[in-house]
């Protein structure tokens, strides 16, 4: 379970500390056992965002099965996408 609480947090985080790999890295030391994957927004077409800034995007995993899934289901989230987003 991730709390929106937490979710807000680890944007503040990111936008503290810019988006980046090295960012994801530190995040995933704070957050433990919280799983964080970095990719590029354009990589999760017609998916909507949990939380949505103008650098980057956060989108919440399941991953309690052996087929990880995004979710809008605070409960049921594992881990957290950040998505950087790249301006046209």
């Amino acid at each position: 379970m991730i709390s929106a609480e937490q979710l807000n947090e680890i944007a503040l985080n990111i936008e503290t500390l810019g988006v980046d790999e090295s960012t994801v890295s530190t995040l995933r030391q704070q957050y433990q056992p919280i799983h964080f994957t970095y990719c590029m927004d354009d990589d999760l077409p017609n998916n909507e965002p949990i939380i949505e800034k103008s650098a980057f995007n956060l989108y919440l995993v399941d991953g309690r099965e052996h087929c990880m899934c995004l979710t809008n289901d605070y409960e049921a989230a594992t881990g957290v996408v950040v998505a950087e987003v790249i301006a046209d």
